[in-house]
């Protein structure tokens, strides 16, 4: 029932993002794009998905426990550090250059783009890389 419930979550969050138009990476370009043909849409998602975060984090707080009974587990420290903010900018060059964020890659790559497809192979190098790479303290 768990794997079930997982997938239904993906799928209607991918749905969403269909939707919203985020997994068309020109309307995430265009949301960047400030000093050019400037497109809203991605900040009411932001909006949106901000509420409902609001809304159901402090549920989920409260509870201490997964939708599953699981425990919960939330980062113990909340400093900001040089590798966040190295792994932020990155991140956010990715992110202006392909359009695409994790999420939205995915269903992306799903509906057959291409640029989504080397976003995705290069995301997963970038992952393998850093796992291979980066010491931990």
């Amino acid at each position: 029932m768990k794997n079930v419930l997982v997938f239904i979550s993906g799928l209607v969050f991918g749905i969403g993002l269909i939707i919203s138009g985020m997994s068309n990476p020109y309307n995430v370009i265009g949301f960047l794009d400030l000093a050019g043909n400037w497109n809203p849409s991605l900040a009411f998602v932001m909006i949106g998905a901000v509420g409902v975060t609001l809304i159901f984090t402090r549920w989920v707080v409260a509870r201490q426990k997964t939708i599953f009974n699981d425990p919960l587990h939330l980062p113990g420290t909340t400093h900001i550090n040089k590798e966040l903010v190295i792994g932020g900018f990155i991140f956010g060059a990715g992110w202006a250059i392909a359009g695409f964020c994790p999420g939205p890659a995915v269903v992306a790559l799903g509906a057959g783009y291409v640029k989504a497809l080397v976003f995705v192979i290069a995301m997963l190098a970038g992952m393998l890389l850093h796992d291979r790479g980066y010491k931990r303290n």
